[in-house]
């Protein structure tokens, strides 16, 4: 119920939380409507990535603190859904068009 887990606080900030098991890390990590960056420290990496796949954040850096040009940057839920950089800025700009026959 702190203020630091629920609303979009931009840092640096440090927050630590006790967790009994990787389920309720999830899950706290996941009770909140924002989801623009999480950040996961291991040594598994079969585990780091399964953290990576549950957590509702548009970005989850895994023992790296830098941005990569070619990686999409944008939030989930109240974070925002669009993304910038790389191919994944463009698609905002662009409209699908099917054609369908032919001579």
């Amino acid at each position: 119920d702190m203020t630091i887990f629920k609303e979009e606080i931009f840092g640096p900030v440090l927050s630590i939380i006790p967790y009994s098991n990787s389920e309720e890390a999830v899950r706290i990590v996941n009770d909140t409507p924002y989801g623009l960056a999480a950040y996961v420290s291991g040594s598994d990496e079969t585990e780091l990535l399964g953290y990576a796949r549950e957590l509702r954040a548009g970005q989850v850096h895994l023992n790296y603190t830098g941005g990569g040009t070619n990686a999409p940057f944008g939030g989930f839920k109240q974070s925002g859904n669009g993304r910038e950089k790389a191919e994944w800025g463009f698609h905002e700009f662009m409209e699908c068009k099917a054609i369908l026959g032919g001579a």
